[in-house]
């Protein structure tokens, strides 16, 4: 540009901006030519994969342990780079330990495994839970969770964390959003020795290589054949077979999940007073006013179990899972057991108080499933089912009694007192038997080490011994009480069904609890116990 006399200053800055780079877009210029990948990546780019997964692959985690030292740097940058909540981790820390001629430790970093078959995802009632097809990458759907917790009983690994400020569940994604532009999972950036690496890995071998029960990721793991995990942990040193997980004697209670326990027995308690109905047939009167007790029962065992929810107003979604969570079809086996339990009261016929009776006792079954699908050892099938059916026909014939006690003493009934006299008899039969059976299995377990059970009965016996001597005081006050009411003595048949049945309710309650908190998770080897608190 040619300046003449004319010219102003400013023209001819104007110029000289035309002919040069600004100091701002040479470093520009300089910044996208020396740094076309991030700063880091020299470090971590040997260990995640140049290229995505074909079909039929997935990614996963692999963990050198011999490089692993336990700084727990992992676990900062997986919560500082994933902005979780305070005390909230989705990467723990653990150590496997033992000693026989020389002493052995070996830390062990762990997260999601991203299984092949996913538990949390085939128990969430809401479809929370996404495998990505691309990736393989297990990812949790926060905006559609509920917050029930069902994935934390389902996982064998102690992967899903409840997040109590949030109402709802979270967990590791493997940084999902990072390894799609190229970059590393938090954890795999921030280990000083690389120990972490994402790796691409055939879903049908690992299901293969998983598929024999006993194989594990470590000591001390739950069988892999139930998930089929895809992390892999790899050393050049075996690990020696007395290695166990550093909290391998550590006994905790876990979470009595409180408003579960209660509407656990509430329905249970429900279905068992329709069964009293069906048994008084004969007796309109007597059946309509037991299916109005029952109905009761039930409404507040279903409303009590809201309360076990983070995000109580989305419970309507609890159905979408129906064709693979049990938690779903134990929520509509309830939803119909309670409108056929209406129109049974409302119509009294024998025909609808039979077909609420097969409803209620198919919530009960599907609330022994939602439990025996974690495959806890103290929630095995005949367990569980003796438990919950045995409360069932228990509480059943003592409310039973009661009722009709009450009904007779209100001069409401003028036919005699022989149908509370033989539910307040059933009653001591029933509870004599799940008495018997419960401490049976408590003290079998508790003195052989090699019972399935033996931890949960070791754990009850320490940490919740008062509950156990609780439950026994309370045994022989309602069975005491249950004969002066067999015996309709001083004709008080109402006062004494009335104290056995409170008894035996609140020894019934204390009982769930127990089974919860003696429900012993598996972790992964020496991960901490932290259960889960709503």
């Amino acid at each position: 540009m040619t300046l003449d006399h004319r010219t102003s200053l400013v023209d001819k800055l104007l110029a000289e901006q035309q002919d040069f780079s600004t100091a701002v877009s040479k470093f520009s210029e300089w910044h996208d030519q020396a740094h076309d990948e991030p700063l880091q990546a020299r470090y971590y780019k040997n260990l995640i994969p140049l290229s995505k997964p074909l079909k039929g692959e997935q990614f996963a985690f692999e963990v050198n342990l011999d490089q692993c030292t336990g700084c727990k740097a992992c676990v900062a940058a997986c919560h500082s780079m994933n902005g979780l909540d305070e005390h909230e981790s989705w990467r723990d820390m653990g150590a496997l330990a033992g000693c026989r001629d020389e002493p052995y430790v070996q830390t062990v970093t762990t997260a999601c495994h991203h299984c092949t078959d996913p538990a949390c995802a085939e128990g969430c009632p809401v479809l929370a839970y996404e495998k990505d097809e691309e990736t393989g990458i297990v990812r949790h759907l926060d905006d559609q969770c509920i917050g029930c917790s069902y994935c934390i009983l389902k996982c064998p690994y102690d992967v899903p964390k409840y997040n109590p400020k949030r109402g709802i569940v979270r967990k590791c994604d493997m940084c999902q959003q990072r390894l799609a532009v190229g970059e590393a999972p938090a954890c795999v950036q921030s280990c000083p020795n690389g120990a972490i690496a994402i790796r691409i890995v055939k879903m049908d071998v690992v299901k293969e290589a998983t598929r024999k029960p006993g194989k594990r990721l470590l000591p001390g793991a739950f069988d892999s054949s139930y998930t089929h995990p895809t992390t892999s942990y790899v050393s050049s040193k075996p690990i020696p077979d007395f290695a166990r997980p550093q909290h391998d004697g550590e006994l905790q209670l876990e979470e009595m999940h409180g408003p579960l326990a209660w509407m656990l027995v509430l329905t249970q308690m429900a279905t068992g007073i329709f069964i009293a109905a069906l048994c008084s047939w004969v007796e309109p009167a007597k059946m309509q006013a037991l299916s109005l007790a029952a109905l009761v029962v039930l409404a507040a065992g279903l409303g009590t179990s809201v309360l076990h929810l983070g995000q109580p107003f989305r419970a309507w979604r609890a159905f979408l899972g129906w064709r693979k969570s049990w938690l779903s079809r134990e929520v509509m086996a309830f939803g119909g057991f309670f409108k056929i339990g209406a129109l049974a009261w409302w119509f009294n016929h024998p025909a609808l108080v039979g077909l609420t009776v097969a409803a209620g006792l198919a919530s009960v079954f599907c609330s022994c499933m939602v439990y025996v699908d974690t495959r806890r050892s103290y929630w095995v099938a005949p367990i569980t089912f003796a438990k919950f059916f045995g409360t069932t026909v228990l509480l059943g014939s003592a409310s039973a009694a009661a009722v009709l006690g009450w009904l007779q003493m209100l001069g409401l009934w003028q036919g005699g007192p022989v149908y509370a006299t033989l539910f307040a008899a059933a009653a001591i039969v029933f509870r004599t038997g799940l008495f018997v059976y419960e401490w049976s299995l408590q003290s079998t377990a508790l003195g052989n080490s090699h019972h399935p059970c033996h931890r949960s009965a070791k754990t009850l016996a320490t940490l919740a011994q008062s509950a156990l001597q609780v439950r026994v005081l309370l045994f022989i006050i309602s069975t005491v009480f249950g004969f002066l009411a067999m015996g309709n003595v001083g004709n008080l048949i109402a006062a004494w069904a009335t104290i056995s049945l409170v008894t035996t309710f609140a020894s019934q309650v204390i009982e769930r609890h127990l089974y919860f908190a003696g429900g012993v998770a598996t972790r992964m080897p020496g991960v901490p116990m932290t259960p889960h608190h709503h």
